[in-house]
């Protein structure tokens, strides 16, 4: 479902197995063919995230220009 212009939001359940389909909406929308890689985020605290591999890199590389040294997002 279109929650605002081009921001979507859909609810899935959780299989017995840990498994969910993710809807035909999204799949279309995104792209996602049988075969296709995504990468999961996880954040204890925001969630989970679920990226294409298309977008991996360029999120990826975002995280990491925003650490400082240490590891602390500026």
């Amino acid at each position: 479902m279109e929650v605002m212009d081009g921001q979507y939001a859909w609810m899935v359940k959780i299989g017995e197995k840990g498994q969910f389909v993710i809807p035909k909406e999204a799949r279309e929308l995104f792209d996602l063919q049988p075969g296709s890689e995504i990468l999961v985020l996880g954040d204890a605290k925001r969630g989970l995230a679920i990226l294409p591999k298309e977008l991996q890199r360029e999120y990826i590389m975002r995280i990491f220009s925003s650490m400082s040294e240490d590891g602390q997002v500026n």
